[in-house]
């Protein structure tokens, strides 16, 4: 076809005096013919049939890249849930073992305290020593008697006494003899 027109246009080319709108004629001419999209001899409703396909197959693939994304973000989220649980569980063992330290360590201060206790409640009962002011420390069982006492026996006594209550591990008697 463009053939065709082309050697028509030409042939008036020949024939006119004044070339010029004849050319203008021709490009514009030739620019349509190029333009023109080639028939596909479909009707609209294949038309619109072949579009609805095209939309179906870009929908599918889209679903597709839906679910990809979707499993990606389950393992990442399945992946930061077992982190957590197991940053959790040291965080519960840790908590544990640090809770299970204070407590054994309030266990020894409150034994220490009841030794102190019973010790200073013993050294009252004494008729000798009562009267005195006798000091008594305790640390992890380990007893220190700081003061005076009237007698180097009544000393002993006081270092005997301590010796006899439960969790007690040494006695250090440092009392001295404090004549009236």
């Amino acid at each position: 076809m463009k053939n065709k027109l082309f050697e028509a246009l030409t042939d008036r080319l020949h024939c006119l005096a004044n070339p010029l709108p004849v050319v203008a004629s021709l490009c514009v001419a030739l620019s349509l013919a190029a333009c023109q999209k080639p028939d596909d001899n479909q009707t609209p409703g294949q038309k619109i049939d072949a579009a609805i396909a095209k939309t179906g197959e870009v929908a599918a693939e889209a679903k597709v890249k839906a679910e990809q994304s979707s499993a990606q973000v389950k393992t990442k989220t399945e992946e930061t849930f077992a982190k957590a649980g197991a940053a959790l569980k040291d965080a519960t063992q840790n908590a544990e073992a640090s809770a299970k330290v204070a407590a054994s360590k309030a266990l020894e201060k409150m034994d220490d305290m009841a030794i102190t206790t019973a010790i200073s409640a013993g050294l009252a009962k004494d008729p000798e020593l009562s009267a005195l002011k006798i000091n008594v420390d305790t640390k992890d069982g380990a007893v220190t008697l700081n003061g005076s006492a009237p007698t180097p026996a009544a000393v002993e006594r006081a270092g005997a006494l301590a010796k006899t209550f439960n969790g007690v591990q040494s006695v250090s008697n440092k009392l001295v003899v404090k004549e009236k």
